[in-house]
Order: C-alpha cells, then sequence, then structure tokens
C-alpha cells in the first residue's frame, strides 16, 4: 500500500482526478442516454414552476466522474454513498440523482443539443460544463436559464472574487463554478537535473526528445499562444499563427517526445518524458505531500491556464428550484471542503480550507487527519495569491471562422 492509499480517509480517497476520467471514460459514453430518458418519461405536470416555485423533491443532476465525495460501502442509490447529497436530502428533503455521465464535453452537448433546440427538456436540471467553446455556445444559444441572484446566499456569502464574476461569464449570470484547475508543467527533477520554469523549457534543445505535450484543441494551442508571450484570453490570428510556427518548430526539431491523452502521467514517472504540459490535480495525487524529489508541478513564469468546470440549469430543466437550492448548498464551507478533500481541485471556497482543517482537528484517525491537512496546505487547491496572479483565461472562439482557422493552424496536433 502506497503513501497516498496509507493517509487518505475512506471518503476522500480516489485514484482518478477528473480530468483522468475524461481521457479515459470511453465506456461511460452510453449512459448519455439516460437524460433522454429521463426526459421522456417525466409526466409535463410535474415540472417545477421556475426557481420560485416549490421545490418537487428532485434535482437530476450530471457531473463528470469521480468529481463528488464519495463513500464505499454505504449507499444511498445507484452506486456510492456520497455523503455531502446525503447531508442535502437530510436536511431538504430533496432526491439528488447523480450521474457521472459526461466523458467529453462535445460528447455531451451532441447529446442534449437536438433536445435544448426542440424546447425540450434534456432530463438534467444541473449540468457541469466547462469553461470554452461548449459553455460558450450554450450561453450564446439561450441554451441556459438565467440565476437568480436572490437565491444565492452562500455563493455571495463565500464564492471568491474569480466565481463571482468570471471572465466567461460576467456576474456569474448563467453558471456558478463546481471546480478549477490548471494546466502547467510538470517534471521529473530526477530527469531534469534542476528545477523547470517557464514555458520556454517545453520547447528547449535541452530536453529534446523528452517533452511532452497535450494533443487537444484546447489546452495544446492555449499553451503555445501563452509560450510566445501573448494573452490567450485576447490573442489575434497573429498571435495563434506565431503559437503554430512554435510548435512546429518544436515538432520538427525533435523536441517533442510524443502528444499524449492521459498517459502522460505514466511517460513522466517512466522517465520517458521529463517535463511536460500536466494537470494540477493529478500531479497533486502523485505527489500530495510535496515532496522535493518527487513529480512537480509549477505555474511557469510566463502564466498558466486555469480552467473551470461550471454547474449551470439547461433551459426546460424540470425542477429548477430544486436545483438553485443544491448549486447555493455546495457554496457552504462545510460542504465545500468535503468535495475538495476528494478530487483535490481548486475550490472556489477559499474557506473551504478552515473547515479541512478543523475537520482534521475533529478527527481521531491520524491518517485521516494527516490527509485533510495535505490537502488545505496544498498550493494546488488552495492557489497562492502570487500564483492566481499568471493564471490566464483560454481564447474563447465565438464564430465559425474563428473555429476554422484554429482547427486550420493547430488541428494536425489533436490525438
Amino acid at each position: 500500500m502506497d503513501d497516498r492509499q496509507t493517509l487518505t480517509p475512506s471518503w476522500a480517497a480516489t485514484p482518478w482526478s477528473r480530468r483522468r476520467f475524461l481521457r479515459t471514460a470511453g465506456g461511460a459514453v452510453g449512459m448519455l442516454g439516460l437524460g433522454q430518458l429521463l426526459a421522456a418519461c417525466t409526466p409535463s405536470s410535474a415540472r417545477a414552476k421556475g426557481f420560485y416555485g416549490e421545490p418537487q423533491g428532485l434535482v437530476n443532476f450530471a457531473n463528470w466522474g469521480y468529481y463528488l465525495d464519495r463513500e464505499e460501502g454505504i449507499v444511498n442509490g445507484p452506486g456510492p454513498a456520497r455523503p455531502s447529497l446525503q447531508r442535502f436530502t437530510e436536511e431538504t428533503g430533496i432526491h439528488v440523482n447523480y450521474r457521472e455521465v459526461i466523458p467529453d464535453g462535445a460528447l455531451f452537448y451532441s447529446e442534449i443539443e437536438p433536445l435544448l433546440a426542440a424546447g425540450r427538456p434534456t432530463g438534467w436540471d444541473i449540468m457541469v460544463i466547462t469553461n470554452g467553446v461548449t459553455l460558450t455556445k450554450l450561453i450564446s444559444l439561450g441554451y441556459l436559464e438565467e440565476l437568480p441572484t436572490d437565491l444565492r446566499p452562500s455563493f455571495d456569502a463565500n464564492a471568491d472574487a474569480t466565481a463571482r464574476d468570471p471572465a466567461y461569464d460576467p456576474g456569474a449570470r448563467f453558471s456558478m463554478p463546481w471546480q478549477s484547475g490548471i494546466t502547467g508543467i510538470a517534471y521529473n527533477p530526477a530527469f531534469t537535473g534542476r528545477p523547470v520554469t517557464s514555458l520556454g523549457d517545453l520547447f528547449s534543445d535541452e530536453f529534446a526528445g523528452r517533452v511532452g505535450m497535450f494533443g487537444d484543441p484546447v489546452d495544446l494551442p492555449n499553451i503555445a499562444i501563452a509560450a510566445t508571450g501573448a494573452d490567450p484570453a485576447t490573442s489575434t490570428l497573429t498571435d495563434w499563427r506565431a503559437a503554430a510556427d512554435l510548435l512546429a518548430r518544436q515538432r520538427d526539431a525533435g523536441i517533442v517526445r510524443n502528444y499524449y491523452a492521459q498517459s502522460y502521467i505514466r511517460a513522466l514517472e517512466n522517465g520517458e518524458v521529463a517535463v511536460t504540459m500536466a494537470w494540477s490535480g493529478d500531479i497533486f495525487q502523485l505527489n500530495p505531500t510535496g515532496d522535493p524529489d518527487g513529480i512537480q508541478f509549477v505555474v511557469p513564469a510566463e502564466g498558466a491556464l486555469l480552467w473551470t468546470d461550471a454547474m449551470c440549469v439547461p433551459k426546460h430543466a424540470e425542477h429548477p428550484a430544486d436545483a438553485i437550492r443544491l448549486m447555493d448548498f455546495v457554496y457552504r464551507p462545510e460542504i465545500a471542503a468535503m468535495i475538495a478533500a476528494y478530487v483535490n481541485y481548486i475550490t472556489p471556497v477559499p474557506a473551504a480550507r478552515d473547515e479541512l482543517l478543523a475537520m482534521a482537528d475533529a478527527t481521531d484517525d491520524a491518517g485521516e487527519a494527516a490527509s485533510l491537512r495535505l490537502v488545505a496546505e496544498s498550493p494546488l487547491v488552495f492557489l497562492p495569491d502570487e500564483d492566481r496572479g499568471r493564471l490566464r483565461s483560454y481564447r474563447e472562439l465565438t464564430t465559425s471562422d474563428e473555429l476554422a482557422a484554429w482547427d486550420q493552424l493547430f488541428g494536425s496536433y489533436y490525438v
């Protein structure tokens, strides 16, 4: 049994991050039809009358895999128990039909879009969508309900400033952050021989043949844009061309070893690569104690990318009054702490850190206490101000011409 397994309490232990599931969950695709089945089976007479109506006693919640606290061996419905959801049900009487049915944002969108376009319910009351192309499209097409600002007291009291006014949804009118993460650099000190601090190291001859990059249409182009010195969020076509040229030189010079999906972790551990693009939650799980000899995650000098998975309510949702209560509930610090302890990504509730420390002090289990303190003290869960200031937003692609140009320049690198 490794140290991570020893230190982690049963309700917080997970061998998978949200991003690992994204890259490996092909078997879950068939579950996406559940939303349509729910929509077809719910009688129209049972539909709620809006956010201000009486709760109906049910929330249908679609999320990514391994992205909510769980407790094995105690079942309160299909799958493992969810302590945070159990508390919600005990306090409100509202049952949560929680399903991990989102293996990929674009694929999930393709399943729900025909229903939304036809003015029909998707079967989901809450769905967690990553900021970027899909969320922007849902907002611009009018497929999301505008959230009632007077029914979010916990959000108003406890959300950090970025969550309250994100660049991709000013004023959080249509979404509320679930968790966030960073796309930056990871390196293995055993193979680099020195600290890595710059995006330039991904393109350096010093690590020729030992560099890993992501093969995807979002992280790879945006990181390359940042490496040129441009701000991805405000980048122009000229900036994109410069980034594409940088990637081409990296590839043609043999600097990049491979374009990875989730397998970058194995490559980093076994020395196939010395330095690579990486997701923060993955590296926390590899090196939760911050061992200086272990694999390190870095927010580079030029900046890293901050992505956010956000809760939203689709048009024609059956139970919006129930949904907004749950969305606000997870902004209570003690609930946010339960979730953060399990998923190990950036919580939108800074006060969750004190709750984690209080939970550690309250338990008699030394291993559990140590695990909770690791999460509370992790700069990958509670970002230091100096790192937060170096985080960049993704470029939002809002027109078909932009999408076509983006794919033309970067499409050859997608895995």
